[in-house]
């Protein structure tokens, strides 16, 4: 078959009102889009409406995509299909003004079927609505937001997803390859066909073949399967992620029919609580970031090198592991974890039959769940990166006997498919325990509870909503650590073939001597807990991996890391309260910001994986030395920057710590000894220091043993401030799967970071090509992504560039103070699209 991108020549508006629309009196207008589009994103925030507040405040809406495409004549007698990677949400497609298709599930990869409704030799219509409700606990995005493609094949053709390649023995001598390809005649007559399936390597070079007749009487959707032995493989691991290709020819009389290639590799994967999870027979711990499927400042738009630079960001980051949270991974973030060696837990659900948002999937789950159980397993089989299926997220059903039993539906329907790999489930124990397990606490609560009421009657003193959150996080292990938990989930546990444990890591090692034979993921962790997670990663081999929340920050659940002082004109009244109000915006627990900056905790999670050899400053925010904390969200981290550029704060207290493994931190201001603090993991590996601001230059030095193991040093910014625009590639491919990111940052002459000089930023863009997105990390911004000015956030912003025809690309940035600074970017003319 050929498959070519069908992004471009759509358009986009806001759905009307669906009777007047057939009336002819519908008057939106339509905007020429290119896909992936994110129809949500660029709407106005509405801080007064609490429903959208977990979107982001972004309001809900009913979008329309069309595009007319011309069907010549010779597609009569061929089979003409669409790919929709992802319509978010409840997609229907029609052609030429009559029903083709529908599908419920904003995630699910699926396929449109054209030929009994083209009209060949003509023009053809194609429309697709979707619509988006209070359905998603996240940002959600809305519209046509992945990929779209065209696949024309004969009557006698490869079906679709129809090729399966596994690797069932391998050694160092040979790999046995085996491919199951799937064939369909569509035909009026029997066809006998040759099928040539090749193993090429990464040089280009067969190293195996096999050939084989097969006949395909009519109507015959059959499997052929081949066994091909490669000499010497070359192992696809997180290390080494080599890559083969498959190509599969299909002829008869000489005839073509049909061609596929998909990549794969060579690996075997096995897991067992005495050697953990082993790859290539090699034990392999988990080094995970959950995530959101947001692109940030483009939104859900879900662009290839979107993806492709977060799974290099993550790498770089130590992480080897991604949790897709929660919901089926895109495609391109699949092939960008096969390229780069990162491994994938791909995730099917956030709700079952229990709605946790009054419009969920719960609604959808009893018609359409085997489905997309289908729709998922068919993406990731030949993806050597994926090694776990999670059948949902924090059900609240898995502590139930009939939630067992619909996890027993998932997990053998997913083996049904593919028994290649593992099935999880992340389970919260909180929720699995349900009113039994809450009623232990019942105590507790009633003292907030009358807290609470006193303060409404102006009684007593006001709640201390952090001590509440202090102390419940702190009974929060012994309450997991209940027979409870452990007696309410074992049948869920008792289907999957890795625990899935979301914030129970209390239960680690009880749970290795209650279940000997259950082996463990942290599928959901705090991350001021990853020292103590990893050590028991470390420590267990039951246990085989920690997935923090969150790798990479995200739109939506606004204000889930933050941190509240007393005196905030904006603080949180209830204790449980995951939310900020409007206008927070991103969750703000990343270890990576929505611009693709690492954070502290990302360099602190680094040096605790053991990656990582310099110290890391990370300096206290100096406006706030002294304030009492009202509110830390168990997902918070210290609110610090790595910086040394204060101005302003000149003779004033600042707090500031130092991640290292090193026994002993010593710190210098200027040349100046400041004072010596014990670091490493004794000390959680954290050295904290309290000193006076004084510009010039920071110094922490790392001693073991009394010997010095690394330093690092950060400068103030001085004199003049500075624009630097700067992309992370001069070379891009003029094709709607390219972006250009380009980095703007103020600094001094020396290049030193001014973070607290922040202003307006503008962006023009000239040549063939738009502004994607443009913004800043701020969590709390206003501003919106499409405007051509944005204030930066700690002296650092985002503009992403995207190429819509091969030639230069200008991008001059410019803001008040500074010269401006621009950078030049090739868009070079791509290859064939068709595969």
């Amino acid at each position: 078959m050929i498959r070519s991108s069908f992004n471009d020549g759509w358009s986009f508006r806001r759905k009307t009102d669906a009777f007047l629309e057939i009336l002819g009196r519908a008057d939106a207008p339509w905007q020429d889009v290119r896909l992936p589009h994110d129809a949500m994103v660029g709407l106005e925030r509405d801080g007064a409406d609490t429903e959208a507040g977990q979107r982001g405040y972004y309001p809900s809406g009913a979008y329309q995509y069309r595009k007319t495409f011309f069907a010549p004549e010779e597609y009569r007698n061929r089979r003409v299909t669409l790919e929709f990677e992802g319509v978010y949400r409840n997609a229907r497609v029609f052609i030429n003004g009559d029903f083709a298709a529908q599908c419920a599930y904003g995630y699910s990869n699926f396929y449109v079927r054209t030929d009994h409704l083209l009209k060949y030799g003509s023009a053809n219509e194609i429309v697709v609505e979707a619509h988006s409700g209070n359905d998603t606990r996240w940002y959600s995005g809305g519209g046509v937001y992945r990929n779209t493609k065209l696949i024309v094949g004969d009557l006698v053709h490869l079906a679709l997803d129809g090729v399966r390649i596994t690797t069932p023995a391998v050694d160092d001598d040979l790999a046995v390859v085996a491919v199951a390809t799937e064939i369909q005649n569509e035909s009026p007559v029997t066809r006998t066909l040759d099928v040539l399936t090749e193993i090429v390597d990464a040089d280009g070079i067969v190293v195996a073949r096999d050939a084989a007749p097969v006949t395909a009487f009519i109507g015959d959707r059959l499997t052929l399967r081949q066994r091909l032995s490669v000499p010497h493989p070359e192992l696809w691991g997180v290390d080494t992620p080599y890559l083969y290709l498959c190509r599969i020819t299909v002829t008869a009389d000489g005839e073509l029919l049909d061609q596929e290639t998909t990549r794969f590799g060579i690996r075997t994967l096995t897991v067992d609580p005495l050697r953990g999870l082993r790859i290539n027979g090699e034990t392999v711990n988990l080094r995970g970031a959950c995530v959101h499927h947001d692109n940030g400042v483009i939104g859900a738009a879900t662009i290839d090198r979107a993806e492709q630079r977060r799974v290099e960001i993550l790498k770089r980051a130590g992480f080897n592991a991604i949790r897709s949270s929660h919901h089926p991974m895109s495609k391109a973030l699949l092939d960008a974890c096969d390229r780069l060696g990162v491994l994938v837990i791909d995730e099917l659900f956030d709700a079952w039959t229990r709605s946790k948002v009054s419009q969920d999937y719960a609604l959808d789950f009893a018609t359409w769940w085997e489905s997309d159980v289908r729709a998922m397993v068919d993406k990731d089989f030949n993806h050597p990166s994926v090694i776990l299926y999670s059948i949902g997220n924090e059900i609240p059903e898995t502590g139930t006997a009939a939630g067992a039993a619909i996890s027993r539906r998932l997990a053998e329907k997913i083996r049904s498919i593919d028994s290649t790999r593992f099935v999880t489930n992340g389970v919260n124990g909180l929720l699995a325990g349900g009113p039994d397990l809450l009623a232990s606490f019942a105590g507790e609560s009633r003292k907030v509870g009358e807290s609470r009421k006193k303060e409404e009657d102006g009684e007593g003193e006001s709640l201390d909503v952090n001590g509440f959150m202090t102390r419940f996080r702190e009974f929060m292990p012994i309450l997991m650590s209940s027979d409870i938990v452990g007696s309410k989930t074992a049948e869920s546990m008792a289907c999957l073939d890795v625990a899935g444990y979301n914030y129970l890591e209390s239960r680690y090692e009880q749970d290795g001597a209650q279940f000997p034979n259950r082996v463990i993921v942290g599928t959901e962790t705090y991350p001021a807990d990853i020292d103590t997670n990893w050590r028991l990663v470390q420590d267990h081999s039951h246990v085989i991996g920690d997935f923090t929340w969150t790798g990479w920050d995200y739109l939506g659940e606004p204000g889930t890391g933050r941190i509240e002082y007393e005196g905030d004109s904006e603080t949180t009244n209830s204790a449980l309260n995951h939310q900020g109000g409007y206008p927070w915006l991103t969750a703000w627990c990343g270890d990576i910001d929505i611009t693709g900056h690492r954070r502290p905790a990302s360099y602190y999670r680094e040096i605790v994986f053991g990656l990582r050899g310099e110290p890391y400053i990370a300096v206290h925010r100096p406006e706030h030395f002294g304030r009492a904390v009202r509110l830390a969200m168990w997902w918070s981290w210290s609110d610090s920057v790595s910086s040394w550029s204060w101005n302003g704060h000149e003779g004033r207290p600042v707090r500031l710590e130092v991640y290292s493994a090193a026994d002993e931190i010593e710190l210098l201001i200027n040349g100046r000894r400041v004072g010596t603090a014990p670091a490493g993991e004794k000390n959680r590996f954290r050295a904290e220091f309290e000193t006076v601001y004084e510009p010039g230059e920071i110094v922490a030095v790392a001693y073991t043993g009394g010997r010095e193991t690394g330093r690092t040093s950060l400068r103030s910014a001085t004199g003049e401030v500075h624009l630097d625009a700067a992309t992370d590639r001069t070379r891009i491919t003029a094709d709607d799967t390219d972006l250009a990111y380009v980095a703007l940052t103020l600094v001094d002459g020396a290049g030193n970071l001014y973070n607290t000089a922040d202003r307006k930023v503008a962006v023009e863009v000239t040549g063939p090509a738009v502004l994607q997105g443009f913004g800043s990390a701020d969590p709390r911004t206003t501003e919106n992504f499409f405007d051509t000015v944005r204030t930066t956030f700690d002296g650092r912003a985002l503009a992403v560039i995207r190429p819509t025809a091969p030639g230069s690309i200008t991008v001059t940035a410019t803001a008040e103070g500074c010269e401006p600074s621009t950078v030049r970017i090739e868009a070079e003319p791509s290859g064939p699209s068709a595969e």
